[in-house]
Formats: C-alpha cells, structure tokens, sequence
C-alpha cells in the first residue's frame, strides 16, 4: 500500500493557500500538506489591520467578481468554497477621477484600463491623435507578438492617452509605466483582439464584447471584516500544516521527490516530500532553482520588482469628494499616485461620527528611495498632496499607518509570458513534481493568483500518477 503523499507548499499568500485548498479537495484522502511561510503571517499582500477601531486593508482591498470570459471569478468562487459568500461587499461608490493640471476630473467610462473605445469620451481628460488610428490594412499584431503597452498607445493615438489615462491606471496596479509594461501581461484581452482587429479603439471594443457584463453587476468585491478573513479560511479548509517564520533556504533532489533545508544555517531541518509548490516572488524562486533548473532559474529571475508604501489616514469629518478616489498622472509632479477614499467608496465602513479613512499608494517603479521616506515624512507629505488635490486643507488625522511594501508588484516587460512559458516547460521536463506560481509569473490581482496556485495543485496531482477526487 503506497503511503500518502507529502507535498510542500513554499509560500503562504494567496497563491499557495489556493493550491493547499485545492490539493486538499482533489488529492488523494490522506495528503500530508505543510505550508512554509518565511514571515510571521499569512496573505502575502492581503493583510487587513484596524485604524481608529475598525479595520481597513493594508494590502490588496478587493478582488474582481467576473472571470474574462463574464463568468463568476475563481476569486469568488473560493470564497464561495470557504463559505464567506454571505460576507461579499460591493462598492458604493464607483466613480473615480483623474488629477489633470491640479483639478479632479472623472475618469470616462468605455475604456480598457485607459485605453479608449470611444474617443469621444475621453476628450475630457485626454485629446487623442488626429487621425491616427487608421485601419492599415491588417492587425495591429502578428502572431506571437508583444510590445509595451505605451509604444502600441502612442502610436494609435497620441501622447496625451498614454500620460493621462493608461499611465496612470497601469501605475495604480502595477507601480509601473506603460512604457515598460508587456501588453500581452498586463491586458491579455487586448492583446488577443489586437491579433485580430485593424484598430486600436476596434481592439478595444471586440475585447469588452468578448467579456460581457451585465448592466449594474458588480466589477469588484470584497469581505467584510477584511481580506484576511479569505486567508485564514483558506488555511484552515487546506488542513494543511502552516510553518511561519520558516525560511525554504535550499531544494535539492532525493530519493524521487524533494529535501527541503528549512530554517537559520546553523540549526538547519531536513524535511522530504514528494512535491514541491513554490508560490514565493521569482527571485525567490530563482535562488532556489539555480542549482537544480538553471533554464527555468534564469528564465524567471530576471523579473524586477516595484516597490510601494499605502499611507492610510483616519480623518475626523472631511469634507471628501463623492468618488471612490483618484489616480495621479506622474507629469503632475505628485508623490501621490492614487487615493482611495475608503470610507466613501465601501458603504460599509462608513461611520456615524463622520471619520473617514483615506489611503494613498506612493512609489513608482525606479523611485524606492521615496518609499524609504520616514513614516512621519509620508504621511505628512500625503496629507499636504490630498489636501491641494481636493482644494482645501484636511483637517489633522487622528490616526495613521504607513504599510511598506518593498520588492512587492511585478514589472512584466515585454515578452514575459513567452520566458515564463519557456521556464515552465523547462522544469517540467526535468522536475515534474516542482511547479511555479504565484503573481510574478502569471500576473497580479486575486483571482489571478488563486487560479495560478490552483493550477499549480492540478500539475502536482498529475506528476504523482494521480487524476485527483
């Protein structure tokens, strides 16, 4: 009788709890899972903390309900395998706006990430190209091919587009510039339409039809009582074995399956299993693989890494905007790259004595060093931003939190999904039972990540010879 099998998760945010839940549904009964989170916490970059008695997120605020075909996210569907769908939240308040020449102008709907599908809309924040985004006769993309978002923007129509709207979006998730940033990656849906269609705003709309949304559903969600109520579900229903502050120093082959060195050099554990899950950042992962995959080590470590810091302030009875918040253009010469008004935005935070809780997200990708500011130089500097960005002075907080994230957001240059893809194969032909995931490979966003740790659990039933429950 063959004995149970043992499999390692190294990592312990959202990716990697989603592989243990989904080993622990579809492994054999008996499965021995141990996660090995090198930091005191679970979540990753979900981590829900409390400011002036109530909590608000540190980390990620939300996930999206629908997957890109219009059907119910994977996100949600864990939630709902967790049973926390009676905990779904919605926002209240939807519009958000952009900071052009110092004044608050809503974002136009019809866009894709910024990108417009009707240029009519955007002429209030943007003026597209004159006749630049003519049909030249064929797609805007071969077969295979991908270019920075910015590059194929401002060749279609104009500088202003990019500056003013996908700049700034693409910023407020990724920390990046569209300049840099894989289009393939980082809008997946459109570089499949720009295979296709002669247009860039053509492109735009086949991909918004390709992903229907029904008029009034929900973009995004979130838990009440916070996101880390997902990670601490997710760990409990895993029946997984979770290891914090235990650092995955070395992998090496044995025996068919895997030693894993846990812990400080002098006092090193040696514990085997037969597979491994690593869901940890790809530097990370490119340390470990080095002396066992160096094709697959090379292929993901080149992969660089954005800081940011979220700056929350409790506020005593703002006079706030009506908006879910803003996004900042870098040309506006703000440490402030986008602002969430959380109270405002998620209805059910809102309180009776009137205090709100307002974040902003600093750092762009290439400025860490106004990441390494003191707490008390950020969130002075975000208060004095906010305050002419809304065009009156905020009364003091009483209360703050600056949350660090360094090395945390992905910068996916062009050409990334092709290097991941070619790391994958690689370290599936010589290491089966070692599989990849996590954000730095497949891309941000919670649903992303859960679908990247899920797949990654399927992989490791198939290299075992098992077809799963």
């Amino acid at each position: 009788m063959r004995a149970p099998w043992r499999v390692a998760v190294v990592g312990g945010g959202i990716a990697g709890l989603a592989a243990a839940v989904r080993l622990r549904d579809r492994a054999p009964a008996g499965t021995d899972i141990t996660v090995y989170e090198q930091s005191g916490a679970l979540g990753g970059k979900l981590r829900t903390g409390e400011l002036a008695g109530q909590p608000v997120e540190f980390g990620a605020e939300s996930f999206l309900m629908r997957d890109p075909a219009g059907g119910e996210s994977v996100a949600v569907a864990l939630v709902r395998r967790l049973g926390l769908a009676d905990r779904i939240v919605h926002p209240t308040v939807g519009q958000a706006a952009l900071v052009v020449d110092g004044e608050l102008r809503p974002i136009p709907g019809g866009t894709l990430v910024g990108v417009p599908g009707n240029l009519e809309k955007v002429a209030t924040v943007a003026r597209p190209a004159a006749d630049a985004d003519t049909d030249g006769g064929g797609p805007l993309l071969g077969p295979g091919e991908d270019v920075p978002v910015g590059a194929l923007v401002r060749a279609r129509l104009g500088d202003e587009v990019v500056d003013r709207l996908v700049d700034p979006m693409l910023g407020g998730v990724y920390a990046g510039r569209a300049d840099d940033l894989s289009l393939v990656t980082t809008m997946p849906a459109l570089a499949r339409a720009a295979r296709v269609e002669h247009t860039l705003v053509g492109a735009v709309r086949a991909a918004q039809a390709a992903a229907p949304r029904a008029p009034g559903a929900p973009v995004f969600g979130t838990l009440a009582g916070g996101l880390s109520t997902l990670v601490e579900a997710a760990a409990a229903a895993s029946g997984a074995t979770v290891r914090r502050d235990a650092t995955v120093r070395e992998l090496t082959p044995a025996g068919g399956g895997w030693r894993l060195t846990v812990g400080p050099t002098r006092d090193p554990e040696l514990v085997d299993v037969d597979a491994v899950v690593l869901a940890v950042p790809a530097r990370a992962a490119a340390r470990l693989l080095g002396g066992i995959a160096p094709e697959a080590a090379a292929g993901v470590g080149g992969l660089d890494y954005a800081s940011v810091a979220l700056v929350t302030l409790a506020l005593p009875e703002p006079r706030l905007p009506e908006l879910s918040g803003f996004l900042v253009p870098s040309a506006e010469g703000l440490l402030v790259k986008a602002a969430t008004f959380f109270t405002t935005k998620w209805g059910h935070l809102r309180r009776p004595d009137g205090l709100a809780l307002v974040r902003a997200s600093v750092g762009r990708y290439g400025e860490e060093r106004q990441v390494q500011r003191t707490d008390e130089d950020l969130s002075a500097t975000v208060h004095r931003e906010l305050s002419a960005v809304l065009g009156a002075p905020l009364p003091a907080p009483v209360g703050g939190h600056v949350q660090r994230w360094g090395g945390s957001l992905p910068q996916y240059t062009p050409g990334h999904a092709d290097r991941v893809a070619a790391a994958r194969a690689a370290l599936r032909a010589a290491h089966p039972t070692l599989v990849l995931a996590g954000a730095g490979y497949d891309g941000v966003g919670i649903p992303v990540c859960v679908r990247s740790g899920q797949t990654a659990a399927e992989e490791i039933i198939t290299a075992l010879g098992g077809s799963g429950r």
